[in-house]
């Protein structure tokens, strides 16, 4: 079934209603503190539950790649000796290897992720997993899970700290993560919820997770090392290209009209996107202006800026560094947001849809404005949307920033590989040679082009400059078999993922 973007769409095609959607139905199940169950081992709650072939576990994926609660838990499931699990995982990341057995046994035969990285998304990728895997988005995780779509049987949540009544805090404890949010939506619509924790303390004041979701609690050595957590190179790019594309991109923001007192931004943790933020808090500090908020993944660079005054409020869902985690525990106007509110786009109040700029990157980026973060040029599997196609669709302006060409290879291309986020939702491309504004953009294309210096060009003759460096594509083989789908925050189906050749 095609979708109104040319790609297989599968039964739920982009660009049509979701016809499954409904409004959010919150679980009204309650567990009272003395109904939690406390002391029993890991494979005694497995038993208690019981576990049974086709049911869905769920985990979330705070600790990143330091995570150790997922490998625990899913080792003893494997012993259970039940198939046919469905794993609804907010990321899976290298530290995951262990499910790639479990995919070629059968234990598992379906992932329902945001993201996916290293030898499970490399199984995926090569047909071991037996049925399509859905890559959704961090905002379309939670939508699923709150209107029934996804419903999981038991929510397996490394807490890196559980009090005696079961409340569920990521600030304390030896593996804290900082924030819980991609665990909440879980946590509320579970059939079954499971504290994993390496911590017990007598009492959690703020807790992320109510003790009423909770019906059992697990002690193990460690949930996992807050290490691993660290994403991108959280350091500001020296590398003279990236410092132009930063450059340009923060004069384009400051001509744009929105770079506002007021004003609200989302960053990632790369070198350019970081550059970026540096360039516009120079020009805040000029001009007097403070952001109303940056919301996201949130780096020591925001927290610099939070704490310098820059910017008045920090809405979090996700620590990508210790600094965040120990600002989360201590400042008021950091403030720790679940991915429901964060990005659902069921939810009115949503912080995406509040965004003035996003900063985003790219594997490739097509004449359509298309992007794909999902995989390489070859198909496989890389990572995902996460927040990619939640932020580009409520952001005021979507920016693309990129090389144009890194190892001789082009960013831009004639047609991605994969659909992550729609073009319609992406607004410009900064590189190193040039700038690409969406064509509906004329106003704010005339008012660059008579206030800046910036080189504005139509996107197809930046892709004929980025090929006369790398010549034409190879066109790559795809197997006949599809692996998985890459699915938009609303449910519909943008692209499909076939098998690639080993």
């Amino acid at each position: 079934m095609i979708n109104r973007l040319g790609r297989e769409g599968l039964h739920k095609p982009y660009g049509l209603p979701a016809a499954d959607s409904e409004k959010p139905n919150k679980n009204n199940k309650e567990v009272l503190a003395e109904q939690t169950h406390w002391g029993l081992s890991l494979e005694e709650v497995l038993d208690a539950l019981p576990l049974t072939d086709g049911m869905t576990l769920s985990f979330h994926h705070h600790l990143r790649n330091g995570d150790y609660v997922l490998q625990t838990v899913m080792e003893a499931v494997h012993k259970q000796g039940v198939k046919d699990l469905t794993i609804a995982a907010s990321s899976i990341f290298p530290a995951h290897e262990c499910l790639v057995p479990m995919l070629e046994d059968g234990t598992v035969t379906k992932i329902h992720t945001a993201y996916m990285s290293g030898p499970v998304a490399d199984a995926v990728s090569k047909g071991k997993c037996r049925e399509i895997c859905e890559i959704t988005t961090h905002g379309g995780r939670p939508r699923a899970i709150l209107a029934g779509e996804l419903a999981i049987d038991v929510s397996f949540i490394a807490s890196p700290a559980v009090d005696k009544q079961g409340n569920i805090t990521g600030s304390d404890g030896p593996g804290a993560c900082g924030v819980l949010g991609y665990a909440v939506a879980d946590a509320k619509m579970a059939k079954r919820v499971v504290a994993v924790t390496d911590t017990v303390l007598d009492r959690i004041t703020k807790p992320e997770i109510d003790h009423k979701y909770v019906d059992y609690i697990v002690a193990i050595d460690s949930i996992g090392d807050p290490q691993g957590i660290v994403s991108g190179t959280t350091q500001v790019t020296k590398d003279p290209v990236g410092l132009k594309i930063a450059k340009d991109c923060a004069t384009l923001m400051l001509h744009s009209g929105l770079l506002k007192n007021g004003f609200s931004f989302q960053t990632g943790a790369g070198g350019i996107s970081l550059a970026v933020a540096d360039f516009v808090k120079e020009e805040m500090k000029e001009q007097g202006i403070t952001a109303r908020f940056a919301s996201g993944g949130i780096t020591d660079y925001l927290v610099d800026m939070l704490e310098d005054g820059a910017i008045e409020t920090l809405y979090d869902v996700q620590c990508f560094n210790l600094k965040a985690v120990e600002s989360v525990r201590q400042a008021d106007n950091h403030v720790k947001i679940d991915a429901d509110r964060y990005a659902n786009p069921d939810n009115p109040d949503n912080i995406v849809d509040r965004l003035d700029f996003v900063i985003l990157g790219a594997t490739e980026i097509d004449t359509d404005f298309h992007v794909n973060v999902t995989t390489g040029t070859d198909g496989k599997i890389l990572g995902g949307s996460g927040g990619h196609a939640d932020t580009a669709a409520g952001a005021k302006l979507s920016i693309i920033v990129s090389k144009l060409v890194n190892a001789r290879v082009s960013c831009l291309v004639d047609a991605v590989t994969t659909i992550t986020t729609p073009g319609e939702t992406v607004d410009i491309l900064v590189t190193d040679r040039g700038i690409a504004i969406h064509p509906k953009h004329t106003e704010l294309i005339e008012k660059l082009q008579k206030e800046t210096h910036l080189e504005i060009l139509p996107i197809k003759d930046l892709l004929q400059l980025a090929k006369s460096f790398t010549g034409e594509p190879e066109p790559v083989k795809r197997g006949e078999r599809m692996v998985a789908a890459s699915v938009y925050r609303d449910g519909t189906v943008l692209d499909v993922l076939y098998q690639i050749e080993e």
